[in-house]
């Protein structure tokens, strides 16, 4: 593992300080399972609460049957999580495997919940709610109760409230398979916009109402060199209206061979889609690397990397750069790469103020995909409520050859050790967002990063050396007329940096920094640039560590 300090020395959105420092650290590890394996083994749970299945009340064929009232609340949820966390792991049997297996992705998409069978018509949720069923790549029932005012009812498995194409399929399928997870509809009830699908994953189609992204409850051992740790999500409990008109309120009791965690979701729709999460965590055995507010993305190419793919389309990418709000108040952008070998970096921090993998580039032109719309792909902010302390934002960045892996994760980890026993609490606020929830008023914003060849055309060029234009928008830059006295300040951890200049581009609002490092060997090279005019920030930091070895001469 290799270590770089590196100063800034600026700090941005007023905050004052005489040092701001950031220190990245590179190691090589394993892949991220894909999404395919989402739904690792777990630990099944008596569900709190539950009452047993032959006490359900009876339902019309195709209605979902409830079971008897028994009482309910977070606080016993958080109780029954930190016994469990105190009990030996064991481990779930699945059952119908073999069967469940055949259900492939095809035959998956032709089974529908019955749209009649909507939960929320009467009050039983604050929006509507529809289930998943089980297949393939989500094999483990979850249990599902609705809560009203203190009394929680299991919901029954129930076969017809599904619609099959394939009946010889469904002639096979056993009446006790339990169901996957859940999906928030629109008001339409036609098109949804929240879902909790495979181990402890929910997504958003964010304010655009297309799916892209995802957020996890929690990340174990996450790009080291064993296999990851998935925790699931393995019961919900969805409040109904009467505990809350205005947002829906969701308990989720998660397990893991190293872990348990009782979760609140308070999720309401102002001008995004904000979820307030109270993740109470209680650790079975020792944790090497915990990732809290762990997020999943997809990056192939974008026109940073452009040469990196043979596809059609100029760019295809889930989110296109990690954002960071330290501590301290600095702004940092790191445009995400798509390396030969898995690289782990991380950015030390003391009680950040805000993190998220973002789509700043919204043009449809830039990708011209018209059935993807990675212009219209949400990105996701966090917000700590709460003194998080000393640690460090973990993006870990895996290679891929297309669009259909998860190849990207970015989350928060502890500079103190989890150990046995431990019960962590993290609060937070997730806002799944097209824009920056809290953008940078007094600097201008990266809006994109390319790299070419060095040099002056018609001049001898070095072989090894790279050209960087970094573009920046916004903020003080927004109201400047074309002038030449603005610096590009830029430290490299290694080679010689020449040629640095800034200019406007003409016809835009967009300013221009440029440089050229000249570097030897294969080693990453980890590079920082903000703009600079007398003794003012203009901008924010651009951070970007560049891979010689996946851009030839």
């Amino acid at each position: 593992m290799r270590k770089q300090r590196v100063h800034s020395g600026h700090a941005q959105d007023g905050e004052p300080t005489s040092e701001s420092k950031g220190e990245l650290m590179t190691t090589g590890g394993v892949g991220l399972n894909r999404r395919h394996v989402l739904s690792g083994a777990t630990a099944l749970l008596a569900a709190l609460g539950a009452p047993p299945l032959a006490r359900m009340a009876l339902a019309a064929d195709g209605e979902l049957p409830l079971g008897t009232p028994a009482s309910y609340s977070f606080e016993a949820l958080q109780t029954r999580a930190r016994r469990l966390a105190a009990q030996p792991y064991v481990a779930e049997t699945v059952a119908h495997a073999d069967l469940l297996e055949t259900v492939d992705f095809d035959a998956y998409q032709s089974i529908t919940f019955k749209p009649e069978n909507t939960l929320g018509s009467e009050g039983e949720t604050t929006v509507p709610v529809r289930l998943f069923h089980l297949g393939r790549y989500f094999k483990q029932p979850v249990d599902l109760y609705l809560v009203d005012q203190g009394q929680a009812r299991k919901i029954g498995y129930e076969h017809d409230v599904f619609a099959y194409k394939d009946k010889t399929l469904e002639a096979k399928l056993p009446d006790d398979l339990g169901y996957a997870g859940f999906r928030l509809m629109n008001p339409d009830s036609e098109t949804d916009w929240l879902a909790f699908l495979g181990a402890s994953y929910f997504r958003s189609s964010g304010p655009d109402g297309q799916y892209g992204l995802s957020a996890r409850g929690l990340a174990i051992d996450t790009g080291l060199t064993k296999p990851e740790e998935f925790p699931r999500f393995s019961a919900f409990w969805l409040h109904g209206k009467a505990d809350d008109p205005d947002a829906m309120i969701i308990d989720a009791l998660l397990e893991s061979e190293s872990c348990t965690g009782a979760y609140r979701f308070v999720i309401t729709r102002p001008d995004a889609i904000v979820m307030d999460i109270d993740a109470h965590i209680y650790v079975r055995k020792p944790i090497e690397r915990l990732g809290i507010a762990p997020l999943t993305s997809m990056f192939w190419y974008s026109e940073t990397n452009r040469h990196q793919s043979t596809d059609w389309r100029p760019e295809v990418h889930d989110s296109d750069g990690l954002a960071l709000w330290t501590g301290s108040g600095e702004r940092i952008w790191r445009p995400l790469n798509n390396p030969r070998a898995v690289r782990t970096s991380a950015f030390l921090d003391d009680n950040p103020r805000g993190f998220g993998l973002l789509q700043r580039d919204r043009d449809f032109e830039n990708y011209e995909d018209d059935g993807a719309f990675y212009d219209k792909r949400p990105g996701v902010w966090i917000e700590p409520r709460s003194d998080w302390g000393e640690g460090e934002v973990q993006l870990v960045e895996i290679p891929t050859d297309d669009e259909i892996y998860d190849n990207i994760a970015a989350y928060w980890k502890p500079t103190k050790p989890v150990r046995a026993g431990d019960a962590l609490h993290f609060p937070y606020r997730l806002y799944w967002v097209s824009e920056e929830p809290f953008p940078p008023k007094s600097v201008a914003r990266v809006v994109s990063t390319r790299i070419g060849r060095a040099g002056v055309p018609g001049q001898h060029r070095a072989s090894d050396g790279k050209k960087f234009v970094i573009d920046f928008s916004g903020g003080p830059l927004a109201d400047l007329e074309q002038r030449y006295d603005i610096e590009p300040v830029v430290d490299a951890s290694r080679g010689k940096v020449s040629g640095r200049y800034v200019v406007k581009v003409v016809g835009t609002d967009r300013w221009r920094a440029v440089f050229d490092l000249d570097v030897d060997g294969q080693e990453p090279v980890e590079l920082r640039c903000y703009l600079k005019l007398g003794d003012s920030v203009l901008s924010e930091t651009w951070m970007q560590q560049y891979l010689p070895f996946d851009y030839p001469s």
